[in-house]
């Protein structure tokens, strides 16, 4: 069965860029990853498959409810984390949670508790006095404790140290093992290639791949670093140069025997050859030159 399926979503501000006809499948249980800076379209889809937002054309069903006709049977089953998370003010974290709860008809004060100590959250603070990492934590409490089957979160890990982001990535992939269906939406790449089985990258508002994540990273091309003195001028296939004191590294994608001949005539202290991260792979997607690949 599907989470999330778009049929050319599309969401128009007029002047301002909003989405353009996405066309994404997110499978039951699946770990998926939405990729792109900010600006690229990603907290405009979600807000539109949570009905935050009304589509311009196109639409979507959420575990096959419709986004715009079933919106409060939609909101039942998915936990939302936005980027930036606002609470009343006055207010303590565990009237926060309380309230979330309630909202939600249904008790969560067991889980909120397993959370909050494992996010070290101290819920006997008013949320006015929490610094923006600790706020984030309220947020992801409020999200994730009525165990709903969809997670939905955008940009979630700002403003949390290390620790406490690799504690959160613990309790996610906890959840996707018991079921749990999560659309993690980031322009932090590690996150996705650690986290996430597949992935789609946004562009302007438009998708422009989806697959994978060990598919999205192969590549013909090569991260190249030489420790030497090499020539290098007319080798055709070298991008995403990198210039140092004692050598260059570059992403290589030309006939490798060219480079071994152009390597032969220089001198070479060390020479390393490697598959390129998911990050440069990233930015060969938003090449001009690489739209639509």
């Amino acid at each position: 069965m599907e989470a999330i399926k778009t049929s050319n979503l599309t969401k128009n501000y007029g002047k301002a860029r909003g989405i353009v006809e996405l066309n994404l499948t997110v499978d039951k249980g699946e770990f998926f990853g939405f990729i792109g800076p900010n600006g690229a379209g990603k907290s405009t889809t979600i807000r539109t498959l949570l009905g935050l937002i009304s589509p311009t054309a196109g639409g979507a069903q959420i575990f096959g409810y419709d986004i715009t006709k079933e919106r409060e049977t939609i909101l039942r089953n998915v936990g939302y984390l936005p980027s930036e998370a606002v609470f009343y003010p006055g207010m303590k974290v565990k009237d926060v949670l309380k309230l979330s709860a309630d909202m939600r008809k249904v008790n969560c004060a067991e889980e909120a508790k397993k959370l909050c100590d494992r996010l070290q959250l101290d819920t006997s603070r008013k949320v006015d006095e929490l610094s923006f990492g600790n706020r984030k934590k309220v947020a992801i409490v409020c999200a994730l404790q009525s165990n709903p089957e969809l997670l939905i979160l955008d940009e979630p890990t700002g403003g949390l140290d290390p620790l406490m982001q690799r504690e959160f990535f613990h309790i996610l992939r906890e959840r996707n093992q018991e079921g749990a269906t999560v659309f993690l939406s980031s322009h932090v790449l590690s996150e996705i290639q650690r986290n996430c089985t597949r992935a789609a990258i946004i562009r302007e508002g438009r998708i422009i791949a989806c697959d994978r994540v060990d598919a999205l990273s192969k590549t013909n091309a090569k991260r190249i670093t030489v420790h030497g003195s090499v020539d290098l001028s007319g080798l055709d296939g070298i991008r995403d140069r990198k210039d140092a004191d004692r050598g260059v590294s570059f992403l290589y994608s030309g006939d490798m025997n060219m480079l071994l001949q152009a390597l032969s005539t220089g001198d070479i202290l060390d020479l390393s050859v490697a598959e390129p991260d998911l990050e440069e792979i990233f930015l060969h997607y938003y090449e001009k030159d690489g739209e639509g690949r």
